[in-house]
C-alpha cells in the first residue's frame, strides 16, 4: 500500500511536471506571437508612413503653393521653348505683333483703326502692352502679359480648391504642356484666358461674364460661338445679352471716335477673302495631291495674308463653300442645344458640351486651320470639368490628344509642310490632327444627344452633375437654378 502511494506520489509529480512545461511552453509561444505581431504592426505603421495615401496626394495637389509652383514651372517652360525652341515659335510675336504695335505708337498706321486688319480693333491692346517695357524687350513683355493674364485665370479657377476646380487647374497645366509653345506666342492665349474667367463667373457675375466675353470677342472672334452657348441654356439669357450688345456699342463708338469707322469690321472682309491655309481640314485633298507630285498642287505664301496656303484644281470652289459650310454646322450644333434644353436637361449639363461643340465647329469647318486654334478648346473643358467632373474625361483626354499632335505638327517640324510637296510622314501626322477635331466634335455632339435623352429626371446616364463645394455655388444662381444639387 505504501509502495502504491509513493508510485502515485511519482506519477503525479511527473504529471505535473508535465503540464508545467506545457503552461511554461504556452507562455512563451503567447510572448513570441505578442512580439511577431508587435513587430508586424510596427513595420506596417512604417510602411504607411512611408507610402502616401490618397488623400494626401489629393491634399496635396490641392494645396495652393503646390499648384502655384506647378504653374509658374510650365510658363516658364513653354517661355523657354518660345525663345529657343526650333521654328521660331515666337515668330508671328517678334515679326508682325511688335512691327504693328510700333507703326501704332508712331502713328504710322493704326492697324484696325486707320488701316484693314485680320483681327478686330481691340486685338490692338494686347499688341500694344508690351511696349511698355520698351521695344527691344517685346518678345519678353510679351511672355510677361501672358503669364499675367493666365495667372488671373488661373487664381479665379483655383479660390475655392474644390475637387473638381484643381483638377481642371492640373488639367489645363498638362493641356499647355500638350500644345506647346504656341499656348502662350499667340494673341490666341488672351481671349482664352478672358474666357476662362467669364465661363467660371457665370455663376455668381452674369452680367461681368457677359462683357468678358463680348471684350474677348472683339479680340478674337471665336468667343461669339460661347455668347450663342449661353443664350441657348442661360434663363437670363436677354440681360446678359443686352450686356454684350451694351460692351460692343461701347467699342464701335470708341473705333469711330478714332476715326476707324471704314475699318469697323475690316476683320471681316479680310478673312472672307483668303485661300485655304495648309492646317485646315478642307485643305488636306490638296495637301496630300501636292505630296504625290501631281500637278497644278503646290504650298506657297501670301504675302496679304502672312500665310502658307495650298492651291490646286478646284480650290475656289472650297473656298466659295467654307464659310457656308461653317454657318450650316453652327447652326446644327446650336440645334443640338436647342434639343437638349427643350428636353430639360439641365444647363450646366448642356452648356460644357455645347461650348466645346461650337468652338470645335469653328476650327474643323474653318479654312484657316492654324494651330493656335486649340487653345480655344481649354475653355469648354475646364468649364466641362468643373461642372461635371469625371462625365467630362472623355473630350478631356481627346482635347489633350489633338493638343499633343498639334505640337508635332508645329512648331518643330513645321517645316515639313511648307516645301512645294510636303513631307508626306509629316503630312500623316497633320491628317491624324485633323480628324481629332472632328472626333472631338463627334463627342460632344454625342453628349448632348445623351442630355437631351436624359432629360431633366434621369441624369445618371453619363450626364449626372454632382457638385463638390467649389462648384455647387453655380447651383444657386439665376441663370443656372435648374440643375441637380448633389454632391460627390
Amino acid at each position: 500500500m505504501c509502495r502504491k502511494q509513493e508510485e502515485g506520489r511519482a506519477a503525479g509529480e511527473e504529471k505535473g511536471d508535465g503540464a508545467g512545461e506545457e503552461k511554461g511552453e504556452s507562455r512563451e509561444g503567447v510572448a513570441a506571437s505578442t512580439m511577431v505581431d508587435m513587430a508586424s504592426e510596427t513595420a506596417h505603421g512604417h510602411a504607411t508612413e512611408r507610402m502616401p495615401t490618397r488623400e494626401t496626394v489629393a491634399g496635396a495637389a490641392r494645396h495652393p503653393i503646390v499648384l502655384w509652383i506647378a504653374f509658374l514651372i510650365v510658363h516658364i517652360w513653354l517661355g523657354w521653348l518660345c525663345l529657343n525652341a526650333d521654328g521660331l515659335p515666337l515668330g508671328d510675336v517678334t515679326l508682325v505683333y511688335k512691327p504693328w504695335a510700333q507703326q501704332a505708337e508712331t502713328g504710322m498706321a493704326v492697324v484696325g483703326i486707320t488701316a484693314p486688319w485680320v483681327y478686330p480693333p481691340l486685338a490692338l491692346v494686347p499688341i500694344m502692352m508690351p511696349l511698355l517695357v520698351g521695344a527691344a524687350q517685346y518678345a519678353g513683355g510679351w511672355l510677361t502679359m501672358v503669364l499675367l493674364f493666365d495667372a488671373a485665370a488661373f487664381a479665379v479657377l483655383t479660390v475655392n480648391r474644390g475637387r473638381r476646380a484643381t483638377a481642371a487647374a492640373w488639367w489645363w497645366l498638362a493641356f499647355l504642356v500638350l500644345l506647346g509653345p504656341i499656348a502662350i506666342a499667340r494673341l490666341d492665349a488672351v481671349s482664352v484666358a478672358i474666357v476662362v474667367v467669364a465661363l467660371l463667373w457665370l455663376h455668381t457675375r452674369p452680367r461681368v461674364a457677359a462683357v468678358l466675353l463680348a471684350v474677348a470677342t472683339w479680340i478674337k472672334v471665336w468667343p461669339a460661338a460661347l455668347i450663342a452657348a449661353v443664350f441657348v441654356v442661360s434663363r437670363d439669357r436677354w440681360r446678359m445679352l443686352m450686356a454684350v450688345f451694351a460692351t460692343s456699342l461701347v467699342v464701335v463708338i470708341l473705333v469711330i471716335t478714332f476715326g476707324g469707322a471704314t475699318n469697323l469690321f475690316s476683320f471681316i472682309t479680310q478673312q472672307t477673302g483668303r485661300g485655304l491655309q495648309i492646317e485646315a481640314p478642307i485643305s488636306l485633298p490638296w495637301m496630300w495631291a501636292a505630296a504625290a507630285h501631281l500637278p497644278g498642287n503646290f504650298v506657297y505664301y501670301d504675302r496679304n495674308i502672312l500665310t502658307f496656303q495650298v492651291t490646286g484644281p478646284g480650290i475656289d470652289t472650297a473656298i466659295a463653300l467654307m464659310t457656308p459650310l461653317l454657318a450650316i454646322a453652327v447652326v446644327v450644333v446650336l440645334v443640338f442645344g436647342i434639343r437638349a434644353t427643350y428636353h430639360g436637361a439641365p444647363a450646366l449639363v448642356v452648356l460644357p458640351p455645347l461650348s466645346l461643340a461650337l468652338v470645335a465647329t469653328l476650327i474643323a469647318f474653318n479654312k484657316v486651320g492654324s494651330p493656335q486654334y486649340i487653345a480655344w478648346l481649354a475653355a469648354p473643358v475646364i468649364l466641362g470639368i468643373v461642372c461635371n467632373g469625371k462625365h467630362f474625361t472623355v473630350p478631356a483626354i481627346l482635347v489633350g490628344v489633338t493638343a499633343a499632335l498639334t505640337q508635332l505638327v508645329y512648331p518643330y517640324l513645321y517645316i515639313w509642310l511648307l516645301y512645294s510637296n510636303p513631307n508626306p510622314m509629316m503630312l500623316g501626322v497633320l491628317t491624324i490632327r485633323n480628324v481629332m477635331e472632328f472626333v472631338v466634335l463627334g463627342c460632344a455632339l454625342w453628349m448632348l444627344w445623351r442630355s437631351a435623352a436624359a432629360g431633366g429626371t434621369n441624369l445618371d446616364a453619363g450626364v449626372v452633375v454632382e457638385l463638390d463645394d467649389a462648384s455647387a455655388s453655380f447651383a444657386e444662381s439665376a441663370p443656372f437654378a435648374e440643375i441637380d444639387d448633389r454632391k460627390e
